[in-house]
């Protein structure tokens, strides 16, 4: 859930130092005294803020809104791995950076001290920010392990197929465009194209009113060389997704088509989660400290359609989910369905002296999951593959017979 913003809060937990930076550099607020205001007391701000125009008002809050955005382990960790790519081969750079921010007292101030010194850094720390945030990324593996084409070239050429598809199958997408970034080992390809024409209520110059506009919509891809694995998010049409993963393969991996591998559309090999005895395995470095099984959807192998959930208390009792499942193979035959969807709780430990943390995700068979790409939940994902449920090399499909099984 995004964090609740408004603009007077946000100066509080902005040290007046830096406010006092932000609004010189604007040439605003001359005459006001920082020094002398007290912290986490803006009331002499605020007053001076709402004294100036709207607009200007406006372009300013949304620079606000990103940096508070931004004022979290998540985004600073975004901060530093944009940071990592810019200071490529010049380690004793990134060190000093990298213990420049980490001096300072948090996190509010470690985002405006990026914003305000290494603009270059922004953007793409916001974007990893935004895909970190995302959920039920779809994941196709089998890939050839090739670079990605990351130039200009490669990029317009998927913005415009992406562009002709939705044209041609939903009559939107008139326009496209495709940005590009590295983080760690991974490739972020974020895709912009436009939606269909909104109607939007607003206030604009003190004026009510509905004005037309148009909004873009996003797919975003991240690809590893390594694992020869892509992952999409996109929000739309189950029927786009494999469409938009081949527009990837050719238009970014130079391939002639996306590679018609059946085994690939499996990704996630739930059935072992239905044994009392399975271990999850991680390494205790991780932060991993525990991972039970709190729900299961279990799938008809010979009526479409028919599923059976299955939820527990497993805070209580870890094996509580087995107790269930027991309860219920006395009256159906449970080897005739097949696991389709799991919830899991991990405890998790972000930091030696800190309290565990509950973290819940959700795989859905063959190749949905709820996890995100920051820091913790790749570490998640790791166990997953650790664990034999997210095989390391395509496998063979399970066999649904039909059931629905590709839903969130």
């Amino acid at each position: 859930m995004a964090r609740h913003y408004s603009t007077k809060d946000f100066f509080r937990q902005m040290p007046n130092a830096l406010l006092a930076r932000y609004f010189q550099e604007r040439g605003l607020f001359g005459e006001l005294d920082f020094a002398a205001m007290r912290e986490t007391k803006p009331d002499a701000l605020f007053v001076a803020w709402l004294a100036l125009p709207e607009g200007e008002r406006n372009r300013m809050d949304a620079e606000f809104r990103e940096i508070a955005a931004m004022s979290c382990e998540k985004g600073f960790r975004a901060i530093l791995d944009e940071a990592a790519f810019h200071f490529e081969g010049k380690p004793d750079e990134s060190s000093a950076f990298t213990e420049k921010l980490a001096a300072l007292d948090d996190h509010c101030e470690r985002a405006m001290v990026a914003f305000l010194d290494h603009q270059e850094f922004w953007k793409g720390a916001t974007l990893f920010n935004h895909a970190d945030s995302l959920s039920y990324w779809r994941k196709r593996k089998g890939l050839p392990h090739v670079p990605a084409s990351v130039h200009e070239d490669g990029r317009r050429v998927l913005a415009d197929q992406i562009r002709d598809y939705f044209r041609h199958v939903e009559g939107r997408g008139n326009n496209c465009v495709v940005e590009t970034f590295r983080r760690a080992n991974r490739d972020y390809f974020f895709a912009y194209p436009e939606d269909y024409s909104q109607r939007s209520i607003e206030w604009v110059n003190g004026e009510f009113d509905r004005r037309r506009h148009n909004p873009a919509f996003e797919v975003i891809y991240v690809y590893s060389q390594d694992e020869g694995s892509l992952d999409m998010n996109f929000r739309g049409a189950n029927k786009a997704i494999e469409p938009l993963q081949g527009m990837f393969a050719t238009a970014i991996l130079n391939l002639p088509e996306l590679p018609p591998d059946p085994g690939d559309t499996c990704i996630y090999d739930l059935n072992p989660l239905r044994e009392r005895g399975f271990q999850f395995i991680y390494d205790p470095a991780s932060g991993i400290q525990s991972v039970v099984v709190k729900k299961l959807r279990l799938s008809s192998k010979v009526v479409r359609g028919d599923r059976i959930t299955l939820e527990a208390d497993a805070a209580a009792r870890p094996e509580a989910i087995y107790d269930l499942l027991d309860e219920v193979s006395k009256s159906v035959r449970l080897r005739t369905y097949n696991v389709t969807q799991v919830e899991l709780a991990a405890l998790v430990a972000t930091k030696p002296d800190e309290k565990p943390k509950s973290e819940t995700f959700r795989i859905t068979y063959p190749n949905s999951c709820s996890l995100k790409y920051d820091d913790m939940d790749l570490k998640l994902r790791e166990m997953l593959a650790d664990s034999g449920i997210e095989p390391r090399e395509p496998m063979e499909s399970m066999e649904l017979a039909g059931a629905e099984a590709t839903e969130a």
